[in-house]
């Protein structure tokens, strides 16, 4: 081996320990939380010896991303390439994707960064990024148009692709409960509620119509309090955590900084109420189906519409959960908690379903995170699928997730 190959090999080792190390400290602290220096102490580097390889935090970053783009592009390709109907595709490409976690999780593979603080990106790095991502997107997309599948109107494709991508990518973060040796377990689990829905034999999709809007208390000060919560969830689902800084929300409601302050302590402080405010409206869907439906199907449903409506009127959206990782660390142990038990509280509800006969059996956990998922992803919804409504988002998203993504749009009823 010549001199050259030794110092391009080494150079190769020491770029891919960087990025291993980046992307683990990105998803624990968030691009906003993460600089050059802690990932240089990391590999044992200066910081001088990491801005070699990249010059900047953000180059690193959308290093990682491209990365990670690539591994899940490379596995998709190779569900393509095995088997040639959607069902199939779908289900062999979820099984590599959960053998890559087990390889991750056991060491055999590296840590590929999460897809949260994309938006956080600025200038060409966020262009390269998001024009891969959205490659990526169009992978899933042609999934479900295998030539013996249902023909989709793009909208149609996009709303569905958008479910199954979102579903995906979440599954990162609930795969780390399971032994690794269940991971084949899940991966089937997953691709059977994504195929073949939840419903039971002969359910109908009418889902009763919830209020969830809480009634708005006089706040006679130059801007409510509820404006703040709204303005500030808007642009950290739009542009990460980082890039909802307190000049942009200001400027979104038209104040000056010192009526932000005047206002709220902390940039972080507003954003913990932010998840307090998502998780009210949660608990309320949940509590209002109740009284309106008398089965699991009819309350899953009539839930998981409502949330998904409430991302597209005037009190939405929802904030989106990947803010967490951004979240001050003292207080992320607490909004996790919250989360693990509104997510108990929708198995709860599927498991319900189950034994009354209206949702057919499944895993009740696994059903639940992607239901979950797909209410969070909601917020997104109009990235992808523009013409969405708030009288066609619960038909064009909860639907097919109801009764499988690659039911018929025009489906009514599940088969037995």
């Amino acid at each position: 081996m010549t001199a050259i190959a030794r110092q391009t090999i080494r150079y190769e080792r020491k770029r891919e320990a960087i990025l291993d190390a980046a992307a683990m400290l990105f998803n624990a602290r968030g691009l906003s939380g993460t600089i050059i220096a802690d990932v240089a102490q990391s590999v044992g580097l200066t910081t001088t010896s990491v801005t070699y390889y990249y010059r900047r935090k953000e180059d690193l970053a959308a290093a990682c991303l491209l990365r990670a783009i690539a591994t899940m592009d490379a596995l998709v390709a190779r569900a393509e390439a095995e088997v040639d109907t959607g069902p199939a595709r779908l289900t062999r490409f979820l099984e590599l994707y959960f053998g890559h976690l087990a390889d991750i999780a056991e060491g055999r593979a590296p840590e590929g960064i999460n897809f949260w603080d994309l938006r956080a990106l600025t200038g060409l790095q966020a262009e390269s990024s998001m024009t891969a991502f959205v490659a990526l997107f169009r992978r899933f997309r042609e999934l479900l148009r295998a030539p013996s599948g249902p023909i989709f109107s793009r909208i149609e494709q996009n709303a569905r692709a958008h479910l199954i991508f979102s579903a995906v990518i979440r599954a990162k973060g609930w795969a780390r409960r399971y032994e690794t040796e269940d991971y084949p377990r899940a991966a089937a689990r997953m691709a059977d509620i994504l195929i073949n829905g939840v419903a039971a034999g002969g359910r109908t999709w009418a889902p009763a119509t919830l209020e969830l809007a809480a009634a708005r208390g006089a706040d006679a000060s130059e801007v409510s309090r509820d404006a703040f919560l709204k303005a500030a969830t808007e642009l950290v689902n739009e542009y990460g955590y980082r890039g909802a800084s307190v000049d942009r929300i200001s400027a979104r409601l038209k104040v000056t900084k010192g009526s932000f302050y005047h206002h709220n302590d902390t940039k972080d402080g507003l954003v913990a109420a932010c998840f307090g405010r998502t998780f009210e409206v949660i608990r309320r869907a949940h509590r209002v189906s109740a009284t309106v439906a008398d089965d699991g199907w009819s309350r899953l449903c009539a839930a998981c519409s409502a949330l998904v409506r409430h991302q597209f009127s005037e009190d939405g959206p929802l904030l989106r959960l990947s803010a967490l990782s951004a979240t001050a660390e003292a207080v992320r142990p607490g909004l996790l908690a919250e989360i693990g038990r509104l997510s108990e509280k929708t198995a709860g509800m599927i498991a319900d379903g189950i034994a009354d006969g209206s949702i057919r059996a499944i895993d009740a956990t696994i059903a639940a995170e992607l239901v979950n998922g797909m209410i969070n992803a909601a917020a997104e919804l109009s990235k992808w699928s523009p013409a969405t409504t708030i009288d066609t988002a619960a038909g064009l998203f909860v639907k097919p997730l109801m009764f499988g993504v690659f039911s018929p749009p025009d489906q009514l009823r599940a088969t037995d």
